[in-house]
């Protein structure tokens, strides 16, 4: 190999053999290569092919030579690019070997040896911008934190000093009736700081102030989740209960002790096989008008109270929905006050409860059974804001539509799909804290020579983690407004307000449950150990897609309110009028259709607000009109509307996520505007452009249909959302940072 020519081949042979394993591709390649060249003696060709024998194989100090040649050449020539450079230089620059270039560029090519990879190999120092790319602190996170948390900054700020307590140290017990006092005593400890009572009347020892009670609820939800359930149980179900259906008697008969902890209790409205068909239930409450007193009774297990928060140990009364039964008729569901168990915990005559006990998640929480066998109760304990009985034993409520009235009475309860996917945003505001530092941390892999790079820098971790950051910044504000408007809302709003507030508990739950699966995917085995929290933050969460409402009923229920906008218009509007409908309503004229702008790529574009809001309404307004003429057709067809209905419960869930990502987008860009710190603002807002444009790719298949875009500007988008993660990536650290996560609640050693 002493042959200037013959050298020429070292860099092939040496990298078909560097892995110890010649296949049997690379040694046919070869032969046939060496086979053809006609300027190779036959002599040298033996020499060639004793090289690549598989019985003989180069010696380590063999393989260590011509290694060294490789290497002396690119610290020669650290221009160069190719194998066949290499093999240019090691030939001496042999007229042949240059006349055989597209013979040996087909070599490299069928060996499959990417050149500049395969030259990174024998650098003995590299300086890349994968390796170098690293976290800045670019602004303030102080000023973040304050941005996030708003008018509420001061009660935030506050819960987060007592859950960093000590006395607040995780229970790591895995005996769940240790567990489950533990929660118990953290609850009487937010109780004394007058957290529980936040949004009672004055009168009773609150503050009447319901958005604080919402912060106190998602600020806690940094901590035990089960914590957040059993305070959310005690002071959100069964207070506000109280509050909501009830009138003065029972408000200063209970809420003081509720909201002290005192007077612990349940919100019992779910039955076995009447999960989220409330109208279904079969619990009773007959009337006795000779002793003023309701008989509760469960007629059969099926209509058994199930899965009931703090019955199992620690509730003394419940809220009891069930049916009322005056002189044999059925007045629709009404609630009453029932007691479970007497001040020193004995289970009352006539209760039956039950444990439900171990779960996926929330072992901290006493879910229990309740049976009621025919148990008396005064007058006085049907909370009767909406509905009572009269002197002379009859039925009277200012709403005479028993399905209006059973309406407006949930909707009086609906702050608690606010509270929930406010927790659950938390839950993914910690996951992806402890995810994205850990990632910044991690380092794996990196180019020879050089140093290892950490995880974050990897494109395809950053697309993993990054848009679900944008996500999450999203949702947050996106719920700021839903909280809002249900504090400020008119009467005339709460249909609106109440599908709104549903359709967010699905969106925000089913997307936190997605972010902790990713989540711990990207911290690899770390994430799978419990000390790391991800896997709690997992379990405990997993619940939140089907309590307070089944999540796709819930989005059912969404796109029938959206559907009302029609309801009035189906018998009397053309086909072609409900397809209007999406042009005359939506900023997206029918122009924008035109290819020029279905083909447009440019960055300024791309990157253009009115862009994506315009997208995501065309596509809200699209969806609705189509669904609208489906239904239309399917009824006018002879189909019974219950059977329509169920033949495009596909296309609702379309309906219904369309119109909660504008919401979201549409509010998100809303709270921008509002930022005043520059650098926050700059930061915020590619946030806000990812959080479009990856809504936008993860719908093309739609778009495309559509005709709104073409392949040319989904690629685009494609590779814009690639560029805006690597653009955000040096900021992520700091943004999961303005989270202000206590650090003795993040716990996660990996993101420590």
């Amino acid at each position: 190999m002493e042959n200037p020519k013959l050298k020429a081949f070292i860099p092939f042979f040496y990298l078909v053999w560097s892995d110890d394993i010649l296949t049997q591709k690379e040694f046919f390649t070869l032969q046939e290569f060496i086979n053809f060249q006609n300027w190779i003696s036959q002599k040298e060709k033996e020499l060639l092919f004793s090289k690549i024998n598989i019985l003989d194989p180069p010696s380590r100090e063999e393989l260590t030579d011509w290694k060294y040649e490789i290497e002396k050449v690119i610290q020669l020539k650290p221009s160069i690019r190719s194998i066949l450079g290499i093999s240019i230089v090691l030939s001496k620059n042999d007229k042949i070997i240059k006349d055989q270039k597209p013979a040996f560029i087909k070599l490299e090519n069928d060996l499959g040896i990417l050149g500049e990879e395969a030259i990174g190999n024998f650098r003995e120092t590299t300086n890349i911008f994968t390796s170098n790319y690293q976290s800045v602190n670019r602004f303030s996170t102080k000023k973040l934190t304050q941005i996030l948390d708003g008018k509420q900054a001061a009660i935030i700020k506050k819960v987060k000093s007592v859950i960093s307590r000590p006395e607040f140290a995780y229970e790591t017990s895995t005996d769940t009736d240790v567990y489950r006092e533990k929660v118990y005593d953290w609850c009487k400890i937010l109780a004394k700081e007058n957290f529980g009572n936040r949004a009672f009347p004055k009168k009773y020892g609150g503050r009447e102030n319901i958005a604080d009670y919402f912060a106190i609820m998602e600020t806690l939800s940094y901590h035990d989740l089960s914590l957040v359930i059993k305070f959310g149980v005690q002071f959100g179900l069964w207070g506000m209960s109280i509050q909501s259906l009830g009138t003065e008697k029972h408000f200063s008969k209970y809420l003081k002790d509720i909201g002290t902890l005192k007077l612990p209790g349940c919100f019992a409205m779910t039955e076995t096989h009447h999960g989220s068909n409330v109208k279904g239930l079969e619990t009773t409450a007959t009337y006795n008008h000779n002793d003023q007193t309701f008989t509760i009774h469960t007629p059969n297990e099926n209509a058994q109270k199930e899965y009931i928060g703090n019955a199992a140990k620690h509730g003394q009364m419940a809220t009891v929905f069930a049916k009322l039964i005056i002189e044999g008729n059925d007045y629709g569901i009404n609630a009453f006050i029932v007691p479970l168990r007497d001040t020193n915990g004995k289970i009352l005559k006539g209760i039956t409860i039950g444990d439900c006990g171990l779960k996926m998640g929330l072992n901290g929480v006493d879910n229990g059974t309740i049976r009621f066998g025919n148990v008396v109760i005064p007058k006085d304990n049907m909370l009767d804001r909406f509905a009572w009985i009269n002197e002379k034993g009859k039925f009277e409520s200012p709403i005479p539509s028993d399905n209006r009235r059973f309406f407006t009475m949930l909707g009086t309860l609906v702050g608690g799909r606010i509270g929930i996917p406010r927790s659950a945003l938390a839950a993914a505001k910690s996951g992806l804290t402890i995810a994205i530092i850990y990632s910044d941390q991690r380092r794996q892999f990196g180019p020879e020579g050089g140093s290892e790079v950490p995880i974050l820098n990897y494109r395809m971790h950053q697309r993993r983690l990054i848009p679900l950051l944008a996500k999450t910044y999203a949702i947050h504000f996106a719920l700021q407004y839903v909280t809002n408007r249900f504090i400020d809302r008119k009467e005339s709003e709460m249909q609106e307000i109440e599908a709104l507030a549903a359709g967010m508990k699905a969106y925000v739950t089913w997307s936190t449950r997605d972010i902790l699966q990713e989540c711990r995917e990207a911290c690899g085995g770390k994430g799978y150990l419990s000390e790391n929290r991800i896997d709690t933050l997992k379990n405990d969460t997993e619940i939140y897609t089907t309590f307070e409402g089944d999540n796709t009923v819930l989005m059912q229920l969404v796109t029938k309110s959206r559907l009302s906008e029609f309801r009035k218009s189906f018998g009397e509007m053309s086909t072609m009028g409900i397809i209007n409908y999406v042009y005359e309503n939506a900023k997206t004229l029918i122009s924008e259709k035109n290819p020029i702008v279905t083909r447009k790529t440019d960055d300024d574009h791309l990157l253009d607000n009115e862009f994506h809001l315009n997208a995501f309404e065309y596509r809200e307004k699209a969806t609705l009109a189509s669904l609208a003429k489906r239904i239309k057709k399917l009824i006018d067809s002879g189909l019974e509307p219950y059977d329509a209905y169920n033949v495009v419960q596909h296309q609702m869930a379309d309906v219904s996520q369309a119109y909660l990502e504008r919401i979201i987008l549409e509010q998100f860009l809303t709270a921008i505007k509002s930022i005043k710190d520059k650098k926050c603002k700059e930061v915020v807002s590619k946030l806000s452009q990812l959080y479009a444009l990856s809504q936008i790719e993860r719908n093309k298949g739609w778009y495309l249909e559509d005709g709104y875009m073409e392949a040319v500007k989904t690629k685009a988008i494609r590779k814009m959302v690639n560029q805006l993660c690597w653009e955000i990536r040096p900021d992520a650290v700091s943004l999961v940072k303005g989270f202000d996560i206590p650090e003795s609640c993040l716990a996660a050693p990996i993101a420590l």
